[in-house]
């Protein structure tokens, strides 16, 4: 009779579809070694983006910063390490937001004399082709050594303050800043986050040695454009350092030194500046400038063919630093946006703007808020503003004005701000070819 002999496999799950082919096996190889050797640019397109999509985020980043360029890897570093990202701030790339946030928080919790600086210099070469903009606000101080005997309480006073002075040097960003040609803008505090019960004024202390430093650093950044350092108590000497260090700089575009000590001689510095520059945005909000500062302020204004916008809120520039700025617009014919907000502003300021709104056909933005223009000064503006086409704001918030004169006001800004846009729509749209 006829035998039949049927084979059974030991594992009854098992089948031959399931048997991976030999390419898929050499891209787990691959993926499995890739720390080791990582031939990734050797690889199809096809299986580049299969080995990408499966390598692990903690790889090191003297493997993958120069070899992977796949955005999705990026994207997948950044989502494991940060709650909150918003890729529009960083140019639509993912690689750069992580080379840029993990510089950040590298020099944000660096101690001077205490964290290994290769943290940094090692870093250098690895994210100097993505990094454009840093964002630090915070710089950490020296760990300050008890050097005194604990019976010694009753110390020199000049002694203590010699000792602040040498233990809140911060680290020194100019090696840093020189070897990233891409750099483009640079935001700064010089101050602690969250230090709690742990307070000491020394800790926000921007010594003449940081702002000598990065005096250096930024003058030797020729492709910066934006430049903030706010909140970090700059005084006038260290202004006129950082503004004589920014003369004739071949890109910068914005300066802000918002929140800071900036009294007179400083705003002279800054007004040099104005004219020695092709700034186009200056913010100096809530510092200490008075008239003579406002005046050199005014005096940079006039000579300026770039600046479009200035900020002064919240200082104390007073009729003669107001009458000086308005005199100045009357000749500039660049700057679109000025905020003198709470600058204790009067009627003869209202005045002398009210021949800057007659005449001037460059301004579109002004803010007058929280001044005393009282009713006269209103009825300035009013009679300024009668010819007017081109102011399309005008914060009058708080400036004591008559009601019916801050409607009539409203009014021609309103109709200014309607015909602007109706011009708009009604240019011709170019298709793109």
């Amino acid at each position: 009779s006829f035998y039949t002999r049927r084979c059974l496999t030991e594992d009854p799950s098992w089948s031959l579809i399931t048997v991976p082919h030999l390419t898929e096996l050499c891209l787990q190889h691959i993926v499995h070694n890739f720390e080791k050797n990582p031939i990734l640019n050797y690889l199809l397109p096809e299986h580049q983006r299969k080995v990408v999509d499966r390598l692990p985020t903690s790889l090191p980043l003297t493997v993958t910063a120069n070899i992977v360029s796949h955005e999705d890897y990026w994207k997948r570093c950044c989502l494991e390490r940060w709650q909150v990202c918003e890729i529009s701030n960083y140019g639509g790339s993912w690689k750069r937001m992580f080379f840029e946030r993990h510089l950040e928080n590298i020099l944000e919790f660096f101690v001077p004399n205490t964290t290994d600086p290769n943290q940094v210099l090692e870093l250098i070469p690895l994210c100097k082709g993505y990094v454009r903009k840093l964002e630090i606000n915070q710089f950490l101080p020296p760990v300050r050594e008890e050097q005194k005997e604990e019976g010694n309480d009753h110390s020199d006073k000049e002694d203590d303050t010699e000792l602040s002075e040498v233990y809140t040097h911060h680290y020194n960003l100019k090696d840093l800043i020189t070897a990233l040609p891409h750099l483009e803008e640079l935001h700064l505090t010089y101050g602690v986050k969250g230090c709690g019960m742990n307070f000491e004024w020394s800790l926000f202390n921007f010594t003449e040695r940081d702002c000598s430093n990065l005096a250096a650093a930024v003058k030797m950044c020729h492709n910066l454009k934006v430049f903030k350092l706010t909140q970090s108590k700059v005084n006038d000497d260290q202004t006129k350092l950082l503004a004589r260090n920014l003369m004739d700089h071949p890109c910068l575009l914005e300066l802000d030194l918002s929140h800071n000590l900036i009294k007179d001689h400083g705003a002279q510095a800054l007004g040099k500046l104005l004219s020695h520059s092709r700034l186009e945005i200056l913010h100096l909000c809530n510092n200490q400038i008075r008239h003579r500062g406002a005046q050199a302020l005014a005096q940079g204004l006039a000579e300026s063919s770039t600046l479009t916008s200035m900020n002064l809120r919240l200082n104390c520039v007073e009729d003669k630093g107001g009458e000086a700025i308005g005199r100045a617009l009357l000749t500039n014919t660049s700057l679109k946006s000025l905020h003198l907000g709470s600058n204790k502003l009067s009627e003869p300021t209202a005045a002398v703007f009210s021949q800057v709104l007659a005449q001037n056909t460059s301004l579109t933005s002004i803010n007058f808020s929280c001044n005393r223009l009282g009713l006269v000064g209103g009825k300035h503006l009013l009679q300024g503003l009668a010819n007017n086409k081109t102011v399309t704001e005008l914060d009058l918030r708080h400036a004591e004005m008559e009601q019916e004169t801050d409607f009539l006001i409203h009014q021609i800004v309103w109709a200014n701000r309607e015909a602007v846009r109706l011009g708009s729509l009604q240019q011709p749209t170019v298709e793109p070819s």
